[in-house]
């Protein structure tokens, strides 16, 4: 059972922002970085979040996601045999001099090893050698790859490859690499662990897993992935727990691997310290009576259909505001379910939530009588209520 602080939200507290200086507090090397809460889904952290950058390696990410979606709906299965061709040797292998699995031409692989290949050594022939056995093609892999990526809302990328091999038209965003790293979290629990595994051993050559925080933080972080060429710099796509907490850092352009280990764990650690996350609203719990017209009763009661947590700076949760918006006049006869207003959340330095509130009850109408009867007062008073 998750256990969150807590504390009484008003429907009429005083506006109290602050200025920017909780995320002035940490800065980074990076030229860009995001840090975002897993749980809430919100940016505490931004740096260039919407620069289409070269991701590298980091892109991978995709390759796998389209991999698990198929491992889940079981047109694929771990032990199936994926053949490596020619093409992805020659392209992704070991004389290319970049990230490889060493795979031979010919081999057959199973795809629990190739899931390896792509996650633990970033392998480009491991990547190709996938995409051509999956969708016949590395060009129709990335098309359907690109599909994906425009139903999950990445609206700042584009591939142009499965490996991340640069290339102009292949790009992501800080902010698209950390929701796509949520899904993956989120959506295969059953196989994101493979990213905290350390190492793998294929055709007798044992490679390191590159993520220096699986290193740096035994315990917290498990995951997710590196990327790193001339253009683009270093890069990591991070994810680490702490408590109930899950915090997903990406970072890129930085100068060196010294730099990335040093400014990712850095900056996740500067997010659990000064961030935590708070519960504002519970689900079917009152937040305001809302007057009905022609009803049998005079007021609703309006509820979250779901328990609300909120990301903000420690010690600022009571600089949180809140206002109740509705239409006047909310008219009988109302279904319990129904909406019937919304309750806008002001939260320091982001930008404003709003929740929809359902009606706790049914509200019935009024009979003849009654109508005739409060027509009359708002004929004689212009008040509805």
């Amino acid at each position: 059972m998750k256990k969150y602080k807590s504390f009484l939200l008003l429907t009429a507290l005083t506006c109290s922002f602050f200025s920017s200086a909780a995320q002035a507090a940490i800065e980074t090397k990076a030229k860009s970085a995001v840090l975002m809460d897993f749980e809430t889904g919100t940016f505490f952290f931004q740096k260039n979040a919407n620069e289409k950058m070269p991701p590298a390696s980091m892109s991978k990410l995709m390759t796998a996601y389209m991999i698990f979606e198929r491992l889940k709906n079981g047109s694929l299965a771990m032990n199936d045999e994926f053949i490596v061709s020619e093409n992805a040797w020659r392209k992704g292998g070991a004389k290319t001099g970049s990230s490889t699995m060493f795979l031979k031409i010919g081999d057959k692989v199973k795809l629990s090893d190739l899931l390896r290949g792509i996650i633990v050594q970033s392998g480009n022939d491991a990547c190709i050698t996938a995409a051509e056995n999956i969708a016949g093609s590395e060009k129709e892999f990335v098309e359907q790859a690109n599909q994906k990526a425009a139903e999950l809302g990445l609206t700042n990328t584009h591939l142009a490859n499965a490996t991340g091999w640069p290339n102009a038209d292949h790009y992501m965003s800080p902010k698209d690499l950390a929701v796509l790293s949520s899904h993956i979290i989120r959506d295969f629990p059953e196989y994101y662990s493979i990213y905290s595994e350390k190492e793998f051993t294929y055709n007798g050559i044992k490679q390191e897993n590159r993520n220096p925080l699986l290193f740096l933080m035994p315990g917290m972080a498990d995951g997710i992935k590196t990327g790193h060429t001339t253009v683009s710099g270093y890069g990591l796509v991070g994810s680490a727990k702490k408590g109930n907490r899950r915090i997903i850092m990406v970072i890129n352009g930085l100068k060196t691997m010294k730099e990335r280990s040093e400014e990712a764990q850095k900056l996740i650690l500067w997010g659990f310290r000064s961030f935590d996350n708070y519960k504002v609203l519970k689900k079917d719990v009152r937040v305001v009576n809302i007057p009905v017209w022609l009803g049998r009763t005079r007021n609703v009661a309006a509820v979250p259909a779901e328990d609300v947590v909120v990301t903000v700076p420690k010690g600022k949760q009571k600089e949180i505001s809140a206002r109740v918006t509705y239409e006047k006049p909310l008219s009988a006869p109302i279904k319990k379910g129904q909406k019937v207003g919304s309750l806008v959340l002001h939260i320091p330095n982001q930008e404003d939530r709003t929740i929809d509130l359902f009606a706790a009850n049914d509200v019935r109408r009024l009979g003849y009588f009654g109508r005739l009867k409060e027509l009359i007062k708002y004929v004689l008073f212009q008040n509805i209520n």
